[in-house]
């Protein structure tokens, strides 16, 4: 059987959910194959990686407007669509395995399912809250318009792949899929994807203790905050003993700096960029004492699953993160949870960590304990291969992926095949 995925949001290898996927299908007997943009360190345009096969776009540039998110998902549609036909012409294609956002990857996908092909939705992003935590109003136009796109989208696919529970509710209850048709597939790391990095006290510049960060530094990941919190520990409460270290490259990146240069934080912040060597980046954090995550309350946060926590947890480090649903549902006692976009809160809880290293040990013990029995990555796989079982077993274009089954959706509490939301 052959899959093709579609990826807007990432290149790949480094894509830590899109690439993990792509391996498990591979290692099953499925031939792989994934059209995704350039990335940093990933020039080429066709790359065969142990036996996947990748196709890279040229993107647009990353939109921080209206004007911005036209450009750049016209050319990604238009160079998907062009892709995933040359790809067609000289091969069938069973299934196609969309990775939002945005939510438009379905309109690429629609002359395969004309075909015959399934639709797999593999849900990242709640892209309508997406776009509140990017400064737009609930009620807007543009909120409404990608409502719309998520309700297309969940009416053509025929199986949904949900990092967690909350995302579940949003396919069962916003894009009426059936209880049998949506799977629980979490962000989880490999449990050995960091194995061959050592500590190096270089990245801590000097000081006695470093507090790192690692994601994507776009307006709703909350760095401001991290900032405003860092001021109030170095400036205010005079602590120069602690080194705050960000990984991760994105939008506001530039603008982040200057706001670190403009408060006179420089020499306690260090930005290093995007770093794609696992081993590299390892390194880098194996060196932290204590990790953040500072994605503020909002309406998508609240319901997100962060990888960067599975990964600090990986680390065995503790957390410090403001009190969102989910947050809270991942990382369990392994975190400390200031009140909601409370810098001093934020502040005062990662002093608390950074000085008491028994507390740090016994936290972190406890995030490693959670990766190792339920939230790495093979225990995400047989749910994955499962939602490919279900989708081959179906009609093929049958039209009807989306509805809700005549006598209504069963209960949540009654179905036991799924994953379930773990307590914290």
């Amino acid at each position: 059987m052959r899959v093709l995925i579609l990826n807007q949001n990432s290149t790949v290898p480094p894509d830590q959910r899109v690439w993990p996927e792509a391996e498990a299908l591979t290692a099953r007997g499925y031939e792989v194959h994934i059209i995704c943009p350039l990335g940093k360190g990933y020039p080429l345009r066709r790359e065969n990686i142990d036996g996947i096969r990748v196709y890279r776009y040229s993107p647009g540039p990353e939109g921080r407007s209206i004007t911005g998110y036209l450009r750049e998902y016209t050319v990604a549609i238009l160079s998907l669509l062009f892709l995933t036909l040359v790809i067609r012409a000289r091969r069938r294609i069973d299934v196609v395995m969309i990775s939002n956002p945005p939510d438009l990857l379905f309109v690429v996908a629609m002359p395969l399912m004309a075909l015959g092909a399934r639709l797999v939705y593999d849900h990242h992003d709640a892209c309508p809250e997406l776009m509140i935590a990017k400064g737009f109003r609930a009620g807007s136009w543009v909120v409404r318009l990608n409502t719309l796109f998520e309700r297309f989208t969940y009416r053509a696919c025929d199986v949904s792949l949900e990092p967690n529970e909350s995302f579940r509710d949003i396919a069962l209850e916003r894009g009426h899929m059936r209880q049998e048709d949506t799977f629980v597939v979490r962000n989880a790391p490999r449990t050995t994807r960091f194995a061959d990095s050592r500590a190096d006290d270089k990245y801590r510049y000097g000081r006695k203790h470093m507090v790192a960060y690692v994601g994507m530094m776009a307006i709703q990941d909350g760095l401001d905050y991290l900032i405003d919190a860092a001021h109030v520990i170095v400036t205010d409460w005079q602590r120069h003993d602690i080194q705050f270290v960000l990984v991760g490259s994105g939008p506001e990146l530039e603008r982040l700096r200057e706001r670190v240069r403009a408060l006179n934080l420089r020499d306690y912040m260090t930005f290093t960029g995007f770093i794609s060597d696992p081993v590299a980046l390892g390194s880098v954090l194996k060196t932290a004492d204590v990790f953040v995550g500072p994605d503020p309350a909002n309406p998508m946060n609240n319901i997100s699953s962060m990888h960067k926590t599975v990964e600090y947890m990986l680390l065995r480090k503790p957390i410090v993160q403001f009190d969102l649903c989910e947050g809270r549902a991942t990382a369990g006692e392994a975190s400390l949870y200031a009140a909601p976009n409370d810098v001093t809160d934020f502040a005062k809880s990662i002093v608390r960590l950074v000085d008491d290293p028994e507390m740090r040990d016994r936290m972190g013990d406890i995030g490693f304990q959670r990766i190792t029995t339920d939230l790495n990555w093979d225990a995400q796989v047989p749910g994955l291969l499962a939602a490919y079982e279900r989708v081959l077993a179906k009609p093929r274009t049958s039209g009807t992926a989306g509805k809700p089954a005549k006598e209504g959706r069963t209960p949540r509490s009654s179905v036991t095949s799924e994953p379930r939301r773990m307590s914290s």
